[in-house]
């Protein structure tokens, strides 16, 4: 083989290494999960089904973890005037971490009429890892307060996950269960799970999976393509020498 062809064959098998490192980076996984809910009401015992969403976007030292219903639940007997019903849940922390996440949402926009399944508003939170490994996300109790009343709606079906995330704990905490939950405001925007042990403030920032471990593996392929492509120029000038 001439050395123009060894040195095209030798750049292309670098860049597809490069690219198949990259294809193999690991992703967080999304499930829509259905939840059967038993809510106790001010008039009594109902039941409701709902798809529930649960995502998670890195922010700061943490994620804002969303939580989305796709179906009404529950329902009032009289009409909810504008801004009279506020929301909140938890959702459950499983795999290398354990605990509850507060979530908690803006009040009805609208008006909701009587006898009609409410809908319930995104609800959000931010979780900040406390051991590296992989964390599930499952929908936990919803609470629904209006018109000086409280209903609770307990899943009964045990729902699966509906999201799982691959995060590092500030600091590298060691991959284990943590004692606690997560604790937070009623707004949702400062919670954060709680272990046995927590590492020290002030440590390197947590990463994901589908983001850093990306990254990271890309540089790695980014470097085997630069050395396949030193290794061509070096064949390339040699080979004038060994021709004469």
């Amino acid at each position: 083989m001439s050395y123009p062809k060894r040195t095209a064959a030798f750049a292309s098998a670098a860049a597809l290494a490069g690219a198949a490192v990259v294809l193999t980076a690991p992703t967080a996984q999304a499930d829509v999960v259905d939840v059967n809910y038993r809510c106790e009401t001010p008039i009594g015992v109902k039941s409701a089904l709902s798809p529930i969403d649960i995502k998670g976007v890195r922010s700061g030292a943490g994620y804002k973890v969303t939580m989305s219903w796709q179906k009404g639940v529950s329902s009032s007997p009289v009409e909810l005037g504008k801004g009279a019903m506020s929301p909140s849940a938890t959702i459950k922390l499983g795999g290398a971490d354990s605990g509850t996440l507060p979530v908690s949402g803006p009040s009805n926009a609208a008006a909701i009429p009587a006898d009609t399944p409410i809908k319930i508003s995104d609800l959000s939170g931010t979780y900040t890892p406390r051991k590296s490994g992989k964390v599930t996300l499952t929908a936990g109790t919803l609470t629904i307060k209006a018109l000086g009343t409280t209903t609770t709606c307990t899943p009964t079906n045990n729902p699966g996950p509906s999201l799982t995330l691959n995060v590092t704990a500030a600091g590298g905490g060691s991959t284990g269960s943590s004692s606690s939950g997560s604790t937070g405001s009623s707004t949702g925007s400062t919670g954060s799970s709680s272990g046995s042990s927590g590492s020290a403030p002030g440590g390197t920032l947590p990463q994901t999976g589908p983001d850093d471990s990306a990254v990271a593996l890309g540089t790695l392929g980014g470097t085997v393509l630069l050395a396949g492509a030193a290794g061509a120029l070096w064949l390339t000038r040699r080979g004038p020498a060994v021709r004469r």
